[in-house]
């Protein structure tokens, strides 16, 4: 399934030249030369709801902003404006900043508090409210999250 999103995922920006770094269980790790940046991406293995797009989670790398560890979200449908959303991982909750489709830290202190709990957890849910007034539940297995990760750094470490 993951192999089949990296293609989706790859397809989908044909004229971005993305260098697979490796495929660990449920995520892949990606350079993108161009731009340069490097990052670790997921899908959901569940989705409570039936999604209007592909969602993902996604841990970012860009070197010459001296960016590292940045989370990135894409929810599976656009959540209700007077919603929060939640990421929890490893037994702690963190209310990620948001857009109608999207999520991120709030400050690269929660972006590395993160990076921890998937460290050391089995998997992450992101939740909030769709548009619609239903739950919008987005959960990811984390086997092969931090060997994703630590691919997506060192494929943009001293570049």
């Amino acid at each position: 399934m993951l192999f089949m999103f990296a293609l989706t995922f790859a397809a989908a920006t044909p004229l971005a030249a993305k260098d697979r770094l490796g495929v660990y269980q449920g995520w892949a790790a990606f350079r993108d030369p161009d731009t340069p940046r490097c990052y670790a991406i997921s899908e959901p293995d569940e989705t409570i709801g039936p999604p209007t797009r592909a969602a993902y989670v996604s841990i970012g790398f860009w070197p010459k902003r001296n960016v590292t560890h940045q989370l990135y979200v894409r929810l599976s449908r656009d959540r209700s404006a007077n919603s929060g959303v939640t990421l929890s991982a490893g037994g702690r909750r963190f209310r990620l900043k948001a857009d109608s489709n999207a999520a991120w830290a709030a400050d690269r202190r929660m972006d590395l508090a993160i990076i921890a709990a998937i460290r050391s957890a089995t998997s992450l849910s992101i939740e909030t409210i769709g548009r619609d007034g239903k739950s919008i539940v987005d959960a990811y297995a984390l086997r092969g999250a931090p060997s994703a990760i630590d691919a997506a750094a060192l494929g943009c470490a001293a570049r």
